[in-house]
């Protein structure tokens, strides 16, 4: 009975581990136009939340302004990090900055202007966000933003961290 229970345990566990989703290989940019691939954020060990948005959409700022409040205490707290990608248009990609200025975001900025990383990952619009515990695994993920669903955030951050 045991030898059946220590083998089923062990089978759940490499399917467990097989069926972890991670970040598709992309590249994005920097503000100051330094070319990274998005793989790179899921390697800091850190809890990182990505925001995909746009200067044009208003629930993404909305839902990084929200966020906002919270940043410090979330990472004193959770040890987590918050990474926002704006999927502008070359067109509107130098607002990109002045939006993020303006704001006051604490967030590091980066660029997806060709949408390589929305088209790898299949990610139809934004506001898109995706939770990475500190192994780089994708643990959660929600388009949209209604009011509140930061606080959701924080719930998931209490599990990631026990």
């Amino acid at each position: 009975m045991k030898k059946t229970f220590f083998v089923l345990t062990a089978l759940l566990v490499t399917i467990a581990a097989f069926a972890q989703k991670t970040l598709p290989s992309a590249n994005i940019k920097t503000l100051e136009g330094q070319t990274i691939n998005v793989q790179e954020l899921g390697k800091t060990g850190k809890i990182t939340v990505i925001s995909l948005w746009a200067t044009w959409c208003s629930p993404c700022k909305k839902e990084l302004d929200a966020i906002a409040d919270y940043y410090e205490e979330w990472q004193k707290k959770y040890g987590m990090e918050l990474v926002a990608i704006s999927i502008d248009d070359a067109r509107n990609m130098a607002k990109v900055k002045g939006e993020a200025l303006a704001k006051e975001w604490p967030y590091r900025i980066l660029l997806d202007p060709a949408k390589e990383l929305q088209t790898a990952a299949n990610i139809e619009g934004v506001p898109y966000t995706m939770v990475l515990d500190q192994n780089g695994n994708i643990v959660f993920e929600h388009r949209g933003y209604v009011s509140g669903d930061e606080l959701e955030l924080e719930e998931l951050f209490k599990e990631l961290k026990k």
